[in-house]
């Protein structure tokens, strides 16, 4: 099995794209990175996600965007969950309903990915291959895996604050992601160009690096799922209303007090 992680720019802007492989070994079921990178267009991103998968081969797709939106206004079952659970994190998730202009964008990916096989995935067999889209957020998430007392703050303030929010989104993501079932592993096939330190990036390449941080955390998610399924995630909402998958590290954790 592949895992797609997609950080969707809901309206413009590039967005972030992470391929990983889940490979078994005697020390344990690993992830590994084969592609992480950024696209502008759905065109560009379609391009990438087909040629990286064969026509048959299985792989769960996880996208930080409301593909699912049946609500004409106000906000989604899924989106007050998040402020409900998340909200004193400050997690909460940003609304969507019909009239909000990234609608026709967001709601193309799930339909693309659904003539391509991917099915929305609410409920999983864990460890059953197969082709899967869910909708994920990756900050209810990290507040649960890297076990926060609020949301790293790697996407606001100036310069000086965004480098050093991703700086430490990059030491949570190296120090705790590794040591997870199934562990992954940071190592960069020959191609990709390595990671730099947050320290020595400008304003464009900060955004940038974001984004892919964003689109590996998302692919992660959607490994933990398929790996786990219920026993150790949250489904927050269901198809008929949107639905984010949010995981635990505890077999059975209940939701936190809202």
């Amino acid at each position: 099995m592949k895992f797609i992680g997609i950080d969707l720019g809901w309206s413009s802007g590039e967005s972030g794209l992470c391929r990983l492989r889940l490979e078994s070994a005697p020390t344990g079921d690993r992830l590994w990175v084969e592609d992480i990178t950024c696209r502008l267009s759905l065109e560009e991103i379609f391009s990438w996600l087909d040629k990286g998968l064969g026509e048959a081969e299985g792989a769960m797709v996880a996208v930080d965007a409301p593909t699912i939106i049946p609500n004409q206004t106000g906000t989604r079952l899924p989106d007050r969950l998040t402020h409900k659970y998340f909200g004193k994190y400050h997690a909460g998730c940003y609304p969507a309903n019909l009239a909000r202009p990234f609608v026709e964008r967001t709601i193309t990916v799930g339909n693309l990915l659904e003539e391509r096989g991917f099915l929305h995935a609410p409920q999983i067999e864990p460890q059953r291959p197969g082709r899967y889209q869910i909708e994920v957020f990756p900050h209810p998430a990290m507040v649960q895996l890297f076990q926060l007392e609020r949301i790293i703050k790697y996407k606001k303030g100036n310069l000086a604050q965004k480098r050093q929010g991703l700086l430490e989104l990059e030491s949570y993501i190296e120090n705790i992601l590794p040591r997870l079932t199934p562990a992954l592993e940071l190592t960069l096939p020959p191609g990709i160009e390595p990671w730099r330190s947050p320290l020595t990036l400008n304003g464009k390449e900060l955004k940038r690096q974001e984004d892919q941080w964003d689109s590996l955390i998302c692919a992660y998610i959607g490994a933990y799922w398929w790996y786990w399924g219920q026993e150790r995630n949250w489904v927050l909402g269901d198809e008929s209303t949107g639905y984010i998958v949010v995981p635990t590290l505890s077999v059975n954790q209940p939701l936190p007090d809202g």
